[in-house]
């Protein structure tokens, strides 16, 4: 039976949706990255610079090998239908199981996903040269869902993976490819945050994971900062990638209600930590970032409690530099500084016998860091240059541009 569709209904309903959409006002915008509305609607709808778009755009898995990595999407748990991972599998001969690696992404606990396009091209790289399993986690986002959300799905996450290891949970790949005694976490500007939450909360609650064992952990860029405007957060460029603003609203939005940035996910320098027994760690940063300041504050307390850590420094560039390919494809530092990333992380990642070497000589590295970094020992003492506050943005980016511009 043929029905005719009332026009007069579909009119009126178009008239109410436009009548919305009139009525919505805008109570929060942040850099072209997220719009909140007062009626709670949130908008991740990418409205800055159209040349950087892409970035965020959605990469489909594929169960078949490209450039030498296969990806899928996985639910983890029936019961939250939002309990969801992105696995990553370098192609490889059956020669050995291979290491994993637990990535939990960046984004301010607002925004970004795992298949977005700049995670996708960092990552299926890192699986490629690391020969090792990534799995990285859909994280739940603010403002609909405040911390602790993120770190409850990273810790749900982890719970999972031990399962794999100890045969309660099957999974093709993991159950038979996976070295579940090398464990690693790692996590992107936020999700650093996220790792270093996971570390010291199996540490100081005394999980048992057996059979998985926590290798190490890998933080680069993470978020931490304080109430207080640090010297790098005055003097350093904003980038597209990371501004003031973004900064102060994605935790403003992020943290629990009530909260400031000295709370200890994003302020943890100064909690105890003497009696915590955690893995090896390896702080990555870059010189040219807005937190790099507070990070290395978080690298000296750790060391002042004698904790393992390893400090690479990338020169030149900002915030989250390797996640913008447009920067890693067009500007010789960004691609030379990337490479160096990826190979550090290949190597404390890839090789166990790499981190007991680190155990037994993390005395000198301190020594060992203002040799080999002296920028940021300038910029420390007072040397550090000033930029402008307000980042520019150039649709063809130079290599005088770059850090100001491409780099995040």
């Amino acid at each position: 039976m043929y029905i005719h569709a009332n026009p007069f209904i579909f009119s009126n309903k178009k008239q109410h949706q436009q009548t919305m959409a009139t009525e919505r006002k805008v109570t929060n915008h942040i850099s072209g990255w997220l719009t909140v509305y007062d009626d709670g609607f949130v908008d991740r709808t990418w409205t800055g610079p159209p040349q950087f778009k892409f970035m965020s755009d959605h990469v489909p898995p594929h169960d078949h090998f490209i450039d030498s990595v296969a990806t899928r999407d996985m639910l983890l748990d029936a019961v939250k239908p939002d309990l969801r991972v992105r696995v990553y599998l370098p192609e490889q001969p059956d020669t050995g199981k291979l290491p994993i690696i637990l990535h939990f992404h960046g984004g301010g606990f607002c925004i970004s996903q795992p298949d977005w396009l700049m995670y996708y091209n960092f990552y299926t790289r890192l699986a490629r040269e690391s020969k090792a399993i990534i799995i990285s986690t859909y994280l739940r986002l603010a403002p609909e869902h405040r911390l602790p959300a993120a770190v409850e799905d990273g810790y749900s996450t982890l719970l999972w993976l031990r399962d794999v290891a100890n045969d309660k949970t099957y999974d093709s790949q993991l159950s038979t490819k996976g070295d579940f005694n090398r464990v690693f976490l790692i996590g992107d500007s936020t999700g650093g945050n996220i790792v270093h939450q996971l570390v010291k909360q199996t540490a100081t609650e005394n999980i048992n994971l057996h059979p998985l064992r926590l290798a190490g952990a890998i933080l680069i860029h993470p978020g931490f900062v304080r109430p207080v405007r640090s010297k790098s957060e005055l003097e350093k460029p904003q980038s597209p990638m990371l501004t003031l603003d973004m900064l102060d609203k994605f935790l403003n939005m992020g943290l629990p209600e009530g909260s400031t940035k000295d709370h200890p996910i994003t302020c943890p320098m100064g909690e105890a930590v003497e009696e915590v027994d955690l893995p090896p760690y390896l702080l990555c940063v870059a010189e040219e970032d807005l937190m790099v300041a507070t990070e290395m504050e978080f690298y000296d307390w750790m060391k002042k409690y004698e904790k393992e850590i390893e400090l690479l420094v990338s020169d030149g560039v900002g915030h989250s530099f390797y996640l913008n390919k447009m920067a890693v494809d067009v500007d010789p530092n960004t691609s030379e500084q990337t490479h160096k990333l990826v190979q550090r992380i290949s190597q404390f990642g890839g090789d166990s016998l790499l981190i007991e070497f680190i155990t037994h000589n993390h005395q000198s590295s301190s020594a060992m860091s203002s040799t080999i970094f002296p920028s940021l020992t300038t910029f420390f003492s007072g040397g550090g240059h000033h930029s402008s506050p307000h980042p520019t943005i150039s649709p063809q980016p130079t290599n005088t541009l770059t850090k100001q511009n491409i780099n995040a």
